[in-house]
């Protein structure tokens, strides 16, 4: 744990020395060897993080920092995450490189592993540079204004030595080029903070049609794939089903999903056919929209209206059956080009998202709330955005 310098007469080695008059940091750590440089590993309270670590943005071109810049829009986000989960937060470690010549002192002398643990002694003259984390460290700081208790608490943190700019631009380049984003299938499986994504995961694991054609991994599906929808397009429609609908308990409102899905899911027979092993996901995906996540979550947005009105599935039948009366093709490029695909590919924008909810309420025999109306207008005069 990192200590700032205090008075002289500790001795030079001791945290908080001072050594020739000058200030260091003491930090354990671990030393290893990557493509034959060393680094280090060590970990530091969060109260620290802010004044320690620097992020070189300021006033500085591009070409003269190590990283890109911060997305401020990011950090209360992040930091809210910090705050409001302060006993189960989890963090990676930052990356960093520090400009000065460092001591590293180990607790067993001779060769072996256990020379790899003892103390690293930096100097406080050292600058510190964030290569990777620089957004978490932002966050550490807004969230230790709202909840200083977080302070003692510690982050690892792994260090380069005395890299310079090229390298530090190497680093972060190096460290992203093969980060890549989670898929949103797999971030609504594994998130239990989020309660539609617990209700989501309930509906699709307790309703047998769903469970089986539902890719609880992948938010795209290859062309082989045995499955009709991803977990991911489930939630965003069944997100929009449950828009300030009650019962609050989460049973009821997972109840109420699953028998809505049921009945939307008896409305398409081809559906119901690739469920029995009649005919394959790939060639319904394929030749038809009806799987794809624009219409799912145009019809968690219907089935919304039907909702509010009444929690019969009885009741939803009757409107839902005319379902069966729209050409779902996508060569029928009469109806869907412009609404719903583009050039012949299913797009999902927000007016796209609009003009599909339109069309299927018109055919319902629904009126349109505000927001599809203008869509609809708008299409209706030519206009492409």
């Amino acid at each position: 744990m990192a200590q700032e310098g205090s008075a002289s007469k500790q001795p030079p080695s001791a945290p908080g020395a001072s050594r020739g008059g000058e200030f260091e940091y003491v930090f354990p750590a671990i030393r290893g060897i990557q493509a034959g440089r060393e680094y280090f590993v060590t970990m530091c309270p969060l109260r620290i993080i802010p004044r320690l670590f620097l992020f070189n943005e300021e006033e500085l071109p591009p070409e003269m920092r190590a990283q890109r810049s911060l997305n401020r829009n990011r950090v209360p986000e992040i930091a809210r995450y910090i705050v409001e989960n302060a006993d189960s937060y989890v963090f990676s470690a930052l990356t960093a490189s520090v400009n000065a010549e460092v001591r590293f002192e180990p607790l067993v002398d001779g060769a072996g592993p256990a020379d790899r643990v003892g103390q690293l002694t930096i100097p406080m003259s050292a600058t510190f540079v964030i290569n990777d984390g620089q957004h978490r460290r932002a966050a550490i700081q807004q969230a230790l204004t709202e909840n200083p208790e977080l302070g003692d608490e510690t982050i690892a943190i792994v260090m380069f030595i005395d890299v310079g700019l090229a390298r530090c631009q190497q680093m972060f380049a190096d460290l992203n080029r093969h980060a890549i984003r989670p898929a949103p299938s797999i971030g609504v499986l594994y998130d239990h903070r989020d309660p539609m994504a617990e209700l989501t995961r309930t509906v699709v694991t307790k309703t047998p049609f769903l469970r089986d054609v539902t890719d609880m991994e992948n938010s795209s599906l290859a062309q082989r794939s045995r499955k009709l929808f991803t977990l991911s397009a489930i939630h965003t429609a069944t997100g929009a089903l449950l828009d300030e609908i009650r019962p609050d308990d989460p049973a009821g409102r997972a109840g109420l999903a699953s028998d809505y899905w049921r009945v939307v899911a008896d409305q398409f027979p081809l559906w119901q056919q690739v469920f029995r092993g009649e005919v394959t996901a790939g060639e319904v995906r394929r030749d038809f929209i009806h799987t794809h996540s624009i219409v799912l979550h145009a019809l968690g947005r219907v089935g919304n209206s039907l909702l509010r009105d009444s929690e019969i599935p009885e009741t939803w039948e009757k409107t839902l059956t005319a379902l069966r009366d729209i050409d779902w093709h996508r060569s029928n490029h009469e109806t869907w080009e412009g609404r719903a695909t583009s050039g012949g590919n299913v797009s999902k924008s927000r007016r796209n998202v609009d003009l599909t909810t339109a069309h299927i309420r018109t055919v319902l025999g629904m009126p349109l709330p505000p927001d599809e109306q203008r869509a609809e207008d708008a299409f209706a005069r030519g206009e492409t955005k």
